[in-house]
């Protein structure tokens, strides 16, 4: 383990192992919700209409929450694609802006070169 800190790692651990304990909202389950992934800086909103990882070493449970999300997103792009005759990647990046612009500051998104960044308060 030479250059890590195991004070840190064994924090990350013991913070990934909590996330995953994390009572569900209403249904007896475990769960992590969006709001808390992007809080923690694990997950932010990129310019094509999708949720990226910003922290790849996020515990799996954040990996699972963002492929969920970015199905069901992919799903409503094209069904909104389909009604109004335009290309799905029109849609999607019309919502990646929309999600970015709503995106409170302090909370991660992705600039036009694909580079992460914490949202200024005045933007």
């Amino acid at each position: 383990m030479s250059g890590r800190n195991p004070r840190a790692t064994r924090r990350t651990v013991i913070l990934g192992a909590a996330l995953v304990l994390l009572p569900a909202r209403g249904r007896g389950q475990t769960q992590l919700t969006l709001k808390e992934a992007k809080a923690r800086g694990w997950v932010g909103e990129k310019p094509d209409g999708f949720l990226g990882l910003v922290d790849a070493n996020a515990p799996e449970a954040v990996k699972r929450l963002v492929e969920e999300v970015n199905a069901k997103r992919l799903a409503r792009y094209r069904d909104i694609a389909q009604r109004r005759g335009v290309p799905v990647e029109a849609v999607a990046v019309v919502a990646g802006e929309t999600f970015i612009a709503k995106t409170p500051p302090g909370q991660f998104v992705m600039d036009d070169k694909g580079n992460w960044y914490r949202k200024p308060a005045d933007e």
